[in-house]
């Protein structure tokens, strides 16, 4: 049997196994569900010890690339859950400061194509979901908190109901980037709220009735309508600046 993998070269061998096994998954000579060989078939294939290749093999389960099924002995490639890779992406954008001005220019690219695509591709099942969100908003509304999870909530139902994963995937980390700045919005803006249920219900009408024009028209008023909603919003004072960030401080 061909080998799948080649020797390494140099150290820290686990890492260099890990990222061998994530490129043929990422390549597709690894699809999910299939196995991996065993460790003593993966060390010889590497040059490397069991120890090595175990290290490899956690750091790998922790991303949700390889898993066991239960009562399943053999490591198979796994999907990560979309939370997973969301929250990796979330905090990857976070450390490079990503300002709102770019999420902004970011959600106006990805949204309003999403609620396109949603209005012609939806079914009856994503509609009942993007519904529900709309009335969660409604009905939370006056929880900062629970509103924002609304949301949220809504532009995932929006951007699953639009059949295109890519859309899907790009868009759950930039709801994650998104939650502060509407917290803070939406607490400090006495309108935000009724712009926000009205934007949703006319998103929802539009995508009922498989109007895409309508849909992503709709859309973009909802996204600039955060803009215009996060430059209102009044500037914290002293006494709401955390500790140590006040003028002055230090």
């Amino acid at each position: 049997m061909t080998d799948l993998f080649e020797p390494l070269d140099d150290h820290p061998a686990y890492r260099q196994v890990a990222n061998a096994i994530e490129r043929k998954i990422v390549a597709r000579a690894l699809r999910t569900g299939d196995h991996l060989p065993s460790e003593t078939d993966l060390a010889r294939q590497f040059g490397v010890n069991r120890s090595t290749v175990r290290e490899a093999i956690r750091e790998l389960e922790i991303q949700g690339l390889i898993g066991r099924g239960r009562g399943e002995k053999r490591l198979k490639v796994t999907r990560p859950e979309p939370q997973r890779v969301s929250s990796d992406v979330s905090r990857a954008l976070a450390l490079h400061d990503v300002t709102f001005q770019e999420l902004w220019e970011a959600m106006m690219a990805l949204e309003p194509a999403a609620a396109e695509y949603a209005a012609a591709r939806r079914t009856p099942a994503e509609l009942q979901a993007l519904t529900r969100a709309a009335a969660r908003f409604r009905r939370d509304a006056g929880d900062t908190a629970a509103a924002v999870a609304a949301v949220v909530e809504f532009f995932t139902a929006v951007a699953k109901a639009s059949g295109n994963r890519v859309l899907s995937l790009s868009q759950a980390p930039l709801n994650l980037l998104l939650a502060p700045a509407l917290t803070q919005m939406i607490d400090r803006l006495a309108q935000a709220r009724r712009r926000i249920q009205e934007a949703q219900e006319q998103i929802t009408a539009a995508i009922r009735r498989k109007d895409r024009a309508e849909a992503r028209t709709w859309m973009e008023k909802h996204i600039r309508d955060f803009k215009r909603g996060f430059d209102l919003r009044p500037i914290l004072t002293a006494a709401d600046e955390p500790s140590g960030r006040r003028k002055g401080g230090r």
